[in-house]
């Protein structure tokens, strides 16, 4: 065996153990078996003295893991019963794959060449493995990966996958994720997932201390905009006076700012905050070129519902995952002067992206989704059509199908009528409410909106539906070719000329 532990303390740093000693049923698990806070905590052993995890153990593993890297995005439930299928939740298993020629380590199974090309490709560099790939047998390492993976899976060649697919994938290859062979491994994943559930939720995400001078960074962005934000951004919505009176009135202070969060204590933005987010990057970075901010603002409704770890498999506020923004950022474009062909760099750097971490910050997500957005609207070479940027942005230009264009074309319009104050208002800081026209908090519309709204958290692929629904709500017409009519048009409105004109050529600070 290439590495072993005796102690949880030679595999995970102080402060995730006090993390673990902060869930009070891992407390009470570890002090019945005698172990003591303040000295090193012995791993289990099963009868052949193998180091393996409790489910207790390894529910608060995920929920960390999950918490800190992938809120909002996967469940925690998932990975633990992910680890049990793949390894039994045994610390040292290796497993030497004869077709890929990769052996899997650690928790999750997971090989050191996909532990690597996540990190340089994907951008998952919370942990450094390159130099050190024994780092994989530390369970919040291997379960950090395994989990970047299992997100990757749900959309895998640029296709939204289900969650058999991913678990079947997971465990058995891509190529058999369809085969009659994997499928007892999606019945296992069910019956062990239910068990999971039957043990309560680990706290350790809901009692973090909010207490900023015991606060790890890590922890401190999940909660403050001021250690997510650079310095000139807060102070740019600090002057926008919307924002300025949210904040105030909700009792913030300058240099600690906190972000709203929902019930599961995903921090998440007021529309107040997105749209003054998409006026602040327009003003700086896009000027006259840009969509306007009520465009982006509904962007971002639809494809994040305004978390800002992003939901699914989109990443951050404006769903821009790292190869998208990375390869923005270096874009360069053939310019031809007859006899004389040169190319420009045309790279959007205002913003930095080094890892997928980056794109948590809404500035930059919504600097690259703007940019994404200028880019498409030129696609090819030549002008395309609201409803071809629209759906190239949410699908993949390479995916557009003029058959689905009125369903998403529909769904953004309805968070566009919002942010214009047509149909919707609503209170900032509220608990993410859509109360409207003509609706009342006991309205049979208003339940089964709330409803809905507990559905797209669970399962966010319905969330253009959901969408579609409150739009027909709103402009009480069930006539499509009326309302795709108006969709067209109203966006249209929306659309500045510029972005019918090249992309931003030098975007700058």
């Amino acid at each position: 065996m290439a590495i072993s532990f005796k102690y949880w303390d030679d595999c995970m740093d102080p402060e995730d153990m006090r993390l673990m000693w902060q869930d009070p049923v891992v407390s009470k698990e570890w002090t019945d078996a005698g172990e003591e806070q303040g000295q090193k905590v012995h791993l289990s052993r099963d009868p052949d003295g193998e180091a393996y995890l409790t489910q207790t153990e390894m529910m608060a593993v995920a929920a960390i893991t999950i918490h800190r890297h992938f809120k909002s995005q996967l469940d925690p439930y998932m990975i633990g019963a992910l680890a049990e299928i793949a390894s039994g939740r045994k610390l040292f298993v290796d497993t030497y794959d004869c077709k890929t020629k990769e052996t899997k380590v650690g928790i999750m199974q997971v090989a050191p060449e996909v532990a690597q090309w996540l990190g340089r490709e994907l951008g998952y560099k919370s942990y450094d493995i390159e130099d050190n790939t024994n780092l994989l047998y530390w369970p919040l390492v291997n379960v950090y990966f395994g989990a970047a993976y299992a997100k990757w899976l749900f959309s895998c060649d640029y296709k939204q996958r289900t969650e058999e697919f991913v678990v079947r994938a997971y465990k058995g290859g891509k190529k058999k994720a369809s085969h009659k062979s994997t499928s007892p491994i999606f019945q296992r994943y069910l019956y062990v997932k239910e068990n999971l559930m039957s043990i309560r939720q680990p706290e350790i995400c809901n009692e973090l201390t909010s207490d900023p001078e015991i606060l790890s960074g890590t922890e401190a962005q999940l909660i403050y905009w001021d250690s997510k934000v650079s310095e000139a951004d807060m102070d740019a919505m600090w002057k926008n006076p919307d924002v300025s009176k949210e904040w105030t009135k909700s009792g913030e202070r300058r240099g600690n700012v906190r972000f709203s969060h929902d019930a599961k204590k995903r921090p998440y933005l007021s529309r107040v905050e997105v749209k003054a987010v998409a006026e602040i990057i327009i003003s700086r970075h896009l000027g006259t070129r840009g969509s306007k901010p009520e465009a982006l603002a509904a962007l971002a409704e639809v494809c994040s519902m305004r978390f800002v770890h992003g939901v699914s498999t989109r990443t951050g506020l404006m769903g821009i995952d790292y190869p998208t923004a990375e390869w923005l950022s270096r874009q360069v474009v053939e310019l031809q002067c007859c006899p004389i062909q040169f190319h420009k760099d045309c790279g959007y750097r205002a913003y930095t992206v080094i890892s997928v971490d980056d794109l948590y910050n809404p500035f930059a997500s919504m600097y690259f989704g703007a940019s994404y957005l200028a880019w498409l609207s030129r696609y090819e070479g030549r002008e395309q059509s609201y409803e071809f940027i629209v759906q190239a942005y949410l699908g993949g230009p390479e995916n557009v199908s003029l058959q689905e264009t009125g369903r998403i074309v529909a769904a953004v319009f309805c968070e566009v009528v919002q942010y214009a104050s047509i149909f919707v208002t609503e209170d900032p800081r509220s608990s993410r409410g859509r109360m409207g026209h003509g609706w009342t908090a006991d309205s049979p519309t208003a339940r089964r909106t709330r409803q809905a709204d507990d559905i797209v958290s669970q399962h966010p692929a319905k969330c253009l539906a959901r969408r579609e629904t409150t739009m027909l709500i709103a402009t009480g017409s069930c006539c499509w070719r009326r309302i795709i009519a108006r969709v067209v048009r109203f966006m249209a409105a929306l659309q500045q000329p510029a972005t019918r004109a090249r992309p931003l050529i030098g975007a700058s600070d």
